[in-house]
């Protein structure tokens, strides 16, 4: 389990105006502004649980994964992870948790993904039967066969990522910390990794935090979210129940038989043409069996289909709501 209690991170960043006289001054007298990267947060992450923690650029994703692997100490608050704290028992702490940074590697760049391999195996002591064990699995689940020969530096960003998941995933890690493992991978790879994680939560009931700006990882992948901004948890909840907040509107296209279709109270056209309809139905008015029963009543109707807002429209809207 992962507990974090009023966790609190500050940066002094140095600032300075542009041109050479300002860099100048600044050699002798910096001046500094202390950033707030993490403000107070709280939360609790059970076993085996999928968690989205979600935000835009600068909110505290990455602070916040970087305290969970013991990388960062806070300075105030406390976090137990497994009933030890990250940073002050770091040895034992990351024999027990899997970190992928998707702008960070941890795979030798100039020889074979497989030396590196085993040089993580010597590193986290992985007894040889777990080791082959662990490696035959992942690479069979991760398509690894041709890569795991290759010098990373010769690997496309798709086929280092599903290396790089691999990497973190030999010691048998109960957490995996994921920060942004899908970012700038094609469709097939990114599908890749996604069927993988949700696999592995399954069998081995891993316990994933995944920080990521593609909502479609978010939609996949977890059923509950964490949202971050400027430092402060802003909400804590179920995905499907935050989708339904701020669905107020559902749109219906039908494919029909019939000469034309009425609408009623709380449905409103959009496009009409060759017996085929558009509209949109207000859900505080009516429902949507209502509305299909409506129009059923009119026309034979030979298909129909029924789209709400999309996860990115919803975390939009939640953005625009915190005013983040």
């Amino acid at each position: 389990m992962i507990k974090v209690e009023h966790i609190s991170k500050t940066f002094k960043v140095s600032r300075r105006s542009a041109g050479f006289s300002e860099a100048f001054k600044a050699l002798f007298h910096r001046q500094y502004e202390c950033i707030k990267a993490l403000d107070d947060i709280s939360f609790t992450i059970e076993e085996g649980e999928m968690v989205g923690y979600i935000g835009p650029n600068g909110a505290g994703k990455s602070s916040t994964i970087k305290v969970l692997s013991g990388i960062l100490t806070p300075e105030s608050g406390n976090c137990i992870i497994n009933g030890r704290v990250p940073w002050k028992e770091r040895t034992a702490h990351v024999n027990e948790i899997g970190v992928v940074f998707g702008q960070r590697s941890q795979l030798w760049w100039d020889v074979p993904v497989i030396d590196s391999f085993e040089l993580l195996r010597d590193i986290y002591r992985i007894p040889k039967e777990v080791y082959n064990n662990n490696l035959e699995e992942l690479v069979t689940l991760l398509n690894l066969e041709q890569l795991i020969r290759t010098p990373a530096r010769q690997l496309s960003l798709g086929q280092r990522m599903r290396c790089e998941i691999a990497a973190s995933l030999l010691h048998s890690p109960m957490i995996l910390l994921l920060d942004e493992p899908t970012i700038g991978l094609d469709a097939v790879s990114k599908i890749a990794v996604r069927d993988f994680i949700l696999e592995r939560n399954r069998n081995h009931k891993t316990t994933v935090i995944l920080t990521t700006h593609d909502m479609q990882d978010i939609e996949t992948l977890t059923k509950r979210i964490i949202l971050i901004g400027k430092g402060n948890i802003l909400m804590d909840g179920n995905l499907e129940d935050i989708r339904k907040q701020f669905s107020t509107n559902k749109r219906l296209t039908v494919e029909y038989q019939g000469d034309h279709i009425d609408f009623c109270e709380g449905m409103t056209p959009v496009s009409s043409s060759n017996q085929l309809a558009t509209f949109d139905i207000d859900l505080s008015k009516l429902n949507v069996s209502d509305a299909i029963a409506y129009i059923s009543r009119q026309v034979d109707v030979n298909d129909i289909s029924v789209d709400g807002p999309s996860i990115d429209e919803v975390v939009a809207k939640l953005y625009h709501q915190y005013q983040i």
